[in-house]
């Protein structure tokens, strides 16, 4: 099992509207970026939404997720996990983001989307209850993993759930 840290935000104090996962998978931490995994659909899934998305440059991914209000983070700072698998996670290792101070920083942010049902298990469980009662009218939506691991949909059908939830606050 290894010892895990996660990465800072990508964020403006701008953003909107905040896309969680739970914690990087092994290819993502290796290449430093969110979403990493040449199979992970999240990148396609922004492309799908916006059409400057088709470059491979993750800067410019990153830049042009802010230039929308987009932020991306992750639910766990920190965690012993073997593999890439959330089920592989070690629940008593897990810390959490801080996500009072974020959340204080990005006032603009009214949406938080979980990159599937771990992201928001985890930030029921871990974050929820630490957070400051005046910002109880953020909006909750759990949509599909884009993860390679979660099989239940294709590829299409997570593009259309996902197109059709971020349609709505973009």
């Amino acid at each position: 099992m290894n010892s895990l840290t996660g990465f800072g935000p990508i964020a403006t104090a701008d953003s909107k509207l905040l896309i969680l996962g739970s914690m990087p998978g092994v290819q993502s931490l290796q290449k430093n970026q969110y979403y990493g995994h040449p199979r992970n659909a999240f990148w396609p899934i922004m492309a799908s939404l916006f059409d400057e998305f088709d470059t491979t440059d993750y800067e410019t991914k990153k830049h042009l997720l802010e230039q929308r209000g987009i932020a991306v983070w992750d639910v766990i700072q920190n965690c012993i996990r073997s593999g890439s698998l959330d089920a592989h996670i070690l629940k008593a290792s897990v810390k959490p983001n801080n996500f009072r101070c974020f959340f204080n920083e990005h006032p603009h942010i009214t949406t938080v989307f979980f990159n599937g049902a771990t992201a928001e298990k985890l930030f029921k469980n871990f974050v929820l209850s630490t957070l400051d009662p005046s910002i109880n009218t953020l909006v909750y939506h759990r949509l599909p993993s884009t993860s390679p691991a979660f099989a239940g949909l294709s590829l299409n059908e997570k593009i259309r759930i996902w197109k059709l939830a971020l349609a709505a606050v973009i």
